[in-house]
């Protein structure tokens, strides 16, 4: 059956009156619950205040779904979430639980920061049925973390790691990335052979992304410390290399998971997906996130709650959504993002099948053809009567290919 996300890590917030005559479906839902973000988390009172908003939040949405609504997934993220007293994690999951009718054997997952992580919280996560932990880690390298000022010893994560383990956590993501500052080959070889050890059941390779315009943090960092571009690919390329030969499979763009993982499984099995949580064993119709700048989706669209907290604050504590705006998806857009997905989770994508299957005329996609072939030209993408296949020794370039579809790239915001 279809599962719908719903997430607490500032993700995602539903709207009938932002996008009129929405229908919920009454099959899976996922609860997509989390959001304690670094820049929130500095005084406890704080975190007090920001977990009232949130619970009012779940209140005021809980009243919008259908009581038949049943939901497949929890995901808290968004930043530090274990950083909460468990305590009170304990009160949001029974608040969760009670307000949404969560299914058995529902996934319930979290981000955990080995940094914080307490024994108090493994117990907490085992009492609510946590069965999932996504490990923050980036790098092992104690050069690379001091310039990200994110010092973690390997220690740190291998006690994380067996806490969750010992308290019933049994599932494990770790976070890795590359193109961080002063970042070499060997480090990343280095980071890798380290997770590996720990035997993670899936791993999340992301590159670094330098926008200090949009995330003020960031200008700290020594520009001249970063990889080139050629740097990054060779970097990239390296901990894949690594990953498959301790015996992941490459899922996607950017995961690698056990052969016996939900994601390798998917993918064997024809039923990956990818939404704005990443990438999924199972379909996802509706996405409910809670919390500021929250991106959900009803079905019909996409919806999302005010970027900044003092406004998501002001419409919650005056007993409205906090929605800011939404957008219906057109057949066109449909199609587009059928074909993304395709492309991200299996490499290849069959425009005629899919435009035929949503009515739509493949003609209408001429902007994105006259793109791949120049993907093609650059020895990319093989396309061939209406199949588009990434080559996988071209897979870092998937992104670009993806794009090649996105109509709104490069669009200012509506």
């Amino acid at each position: 059956m279809d599962h719908n996300d719903v997430a607490v890590e500032g993700l995602c917030d539903l709207a009938q009156d932002m996008i009129p005559n929405t229908r919920f479906s009454p099959s899976h839902k996922t609860v997509v619950a989390g959001g304690i973000r670094p820049s929130i988390t500095r005084r406890d009172t704080l975190i007090t205040d920001y977990l009232a908003m949130l619970r009012e939040e779940i209140r005021l949405v809980a009243e919008q779904v259908p009581q038949a609504l049943s939901v497949g997934d929890v995901h808290f993220g968004g930043g530090s979430p274990t950083i909460m007293p468990s305590a009170d994690f304990l009160s949001l999951m029974e608040l969760l639980r009670g307000r949404f009718a969560l299914e058995r054997g529902a996934t319930i997952a979290i981000e955990v920061d080995p940094r914080t992580f307490t024994t108090d919280m493994a117990e907490a996560l085992e009492r609510t049925g946590v069965n999932r932990a996504s490990v923050g880690v980036q790098s092992f390298d104690p050069v690379v973390q001091k310039a990200i000022n994110r010092i973690q010893s390997e220690a740190q994560v291998m006690t994380a790691v067996e806490n969750l383990r010992l308290y019933g956590v049994r599932r494990i993501n770790f976070d890795l990335m590359f193109g961080l500052p002063n970042q070499t080959v060997q480090s990343c070889l280095e980071s890798a052979m380290f997770a590996i050890a720990m035997r993670p059941d899936r791993l999340a390779v992301f590159g670094y992304s330098h926008v200090p315009s949009f995330r003020k943090n960031q200008r700290l960092i020594d520009t001249a410390a970063l990889p080139d571009i050629a740097a990054r690919a060779e970097q990239a390329s390296a901990m894949a290399d690594t990953l498959v030969a301790a015996g992941y499979l490459q899922i996607g763009l950017d995961h690698f998971a056990l052969s016996d993982d939900e994601l390798a499984i998917a993918q064997r099995a024809g039923r990956l997906r990818r939404n704005s949580l990443g990438y999924s064993a199972e379909t996802c119709p509706t996405v409910i996130g809670l919390s500021a700048s929250a991106i959900g989706r009803c079905g019909d669209g996409y919806v999302q709650n005010d970027l900044t907290q003092s406004c998501y604050n002001r419409h919650i504590a005056s007993g409205r959504l906090a929605i800011s705006r939404g957008y219906r998806l057109t057949t066109e857009d449909r199609v587009r993002a059928a074909i993304i997905e395709q492309l991200m989770c299996y490499l290849e994508a069959d425009i005629s099948t899919i435009s035929t299957a949503q009515g739509f005329d493949q003609t209408h996609l001429v902007s994105s053809a006259k793109q791949l072939e120049i993907l093609a030209e650059d020895g990319i993408v093989e396309f061939d009567n209406g199949l588009v296949r990434v080559r996988h020794e071209r897979r870092s370039a998937l992104r670009h290919v993806a794009a090649a579809f996105d109509a709104y790239l490069g669009r200012q915001p509506i």
